[in-house]
């Protein structure tokens, strides 16, 4: 495959090991902004599995808790094998298994278009979130290494590809998808084949800095002193925080189509592109998030982000169809800016543990996107779709708990 884009990308340093005179981060803006891309195809192809829940509730007759269960399909395997897979390749890394994750991811979107039953459709769902788990916590490790430093920057980068696929997703199911069929998912697999051709070319720089040497090199960093136990006290806080941000993220990636077209009676595609506008919001949020990050704190950005969010998500259920759209974006960037500073946070709680925090980390915010999806699903079958909106709306409140975080660089400091 002789791919212009693939060898610009060669030709700046993705095939080899930087150049001695160029400096960290001039070497490191192509690999950034490759793996940006290879996660804008991968987190596509996911988004794409709840954009298509309109067609599959129709299809084969679900309700709303067998399309949770959907949710929790792909996403419970991504949670359960993200944390082991990046335990193994702290200690082993393994270059070329993110493009055999995408391998999976691609396996399971064919096999999603020919589904003809629940069944199916379920371990198709599955079969994305294994790639989902192995691509994760290797690019965010490669992220940091080619970060040249600023960190929050570097994951942000990372994870706007990620939220930018994951606003287009639902956009390819309204105007693709949708209007021919379950068969069209099959072209969206041409994606699948553009990463893996992306993915080969970071891995062969990725081997080139898994040598011993370069991983002393980027392994050498400051320690705080904390003790173990305040460190699984502090990383459980962390995951709180997490917890109150992905399940009411859950809430609109999974049912704000139904909750607009109940509501305010939108037909599918108006209702997708509601949905897409929020999931840009959260790109734009991520972006800002990492770089404000790297300025004011990985603490004073997480307080901003969740708890900053609450007046907005207690007004939502009570807007309008306008005020709704507004609220959704003021919220989507609001709480995708927390993550890029919980993810810089949690490495340095835990350094020389790329692969293991970032597998924590993603794994249990599928985790909880999957089981809040199903857990809704079941809320909105009994008690309405609007009412799931009114539950969660006191979610970021919990955002309170970030009060127990520590300044970790002045910790650093004293050590």
């Amino acid at each position: 495959m002789n791919n212009p884009a693939i060898s610009a990308v060669h030709g700046s340093g993705l095939s080899a090991a930087p150049e001695k005179g160029l400096t960290a981060q001039a070497a490191a803006i192509p690999v950034l902004i490759s793996l940006s891309f290879c996660h804008l195809l991968n987190d596509l192809i996911q988004s794409l599995i709840p954009a298509l829940y309109p067609l599959f509730k129709q299809e084969f007759n679900l309700n709303f808790a067998q399309i949770g269960i959907i949710t929790l399909a792909f996403q419970m395997t991504a949670s359960l094998l993200q944390p082991s897979i990046g335990y193994y390749t702290d200690k082993r890394p393994q270059p070329y298994s993110l493009a055999i994750g995408m391998c999976s991811t691609l396996i399971g979107l064919l096999l999603l278009s020919v589904a003809h039953n629940y069944q199916a459709i379920l371990f198709a769902a599955a079969l994305v979130g294994t790639g989902s788990a192995i691509f994760h916590p290797e690019a965010s490790r490669v992220a940091r290494m080619a970060s040249g430093g600023r960190y929050g920057t570097a994951q942000a980068l990372f994870q706007v590809g990620g939220n930018v696929g994951q606003a287009v997703g639902p956009l390819l199911a309204a105007f693709i998808v949708l209007p021919r069929g379950q068969g069209a998912i099959a072209w969206i697999s041409l994606a699948a084949l553009v990463a893996m051709g992306f993915l080969t070319r970071i891995g062969m720089w990725y081997s080139a800095r898994s040598r011993p040497g370069h991983t002393a090199a980027h392994a050498t960093t400051k320690t705080h002193h904390l003790s173990r136990a305040r460190i699984l006290f502090l990383v459980s806080v962390l995951m709180f925080l997490l917890f109150s941000k992905n399940v009411y993220s859950a809430s609109l990636t999974s049912f704000f189509t139904f909750y607009l077209i109940e509501r305010f009676h939108l037909p599918v595609q108006a209702a997708q592109i509601q949905l897409f506008i929020y999931m840009a919001s959260i790109a734009v949020g991520t972006l800002v998030g990492g770089a404000l990050t790297d300025r004011i704190g990985r603490r004073p950005m997480i307080w901003i982000s969740i708890l900053g969010a609450l007046p907005f998500t207690l007004a939502l259920p009570y807007a309008d169809l306008f005020w709704t759209g507004v609220l959704t974006i003021v919220i989507g960037m609001l709480m995708a800016s927390a993550f890029p500073a919980i993810l810089v946070f949690a490495h340095e709680l835990i350094p020389g543990r790329v692969g293991l925090v970032s597998g924590m980390f993603f794994g249990f915010s599928f985790g909880l996107g999957g089981l809040g999806a199903a857990i809704l699903g079941h809320i909105a079958d009994s008690q309405g779709i609007a009412f799931i909106y009114q539950l969660c709306s006191y979610l970021p409140a919990l955002g309170l708990i970030a009060w127990f975080l520590p300044n970790l660089s002045a910790l650093k400091s004293k050590a």
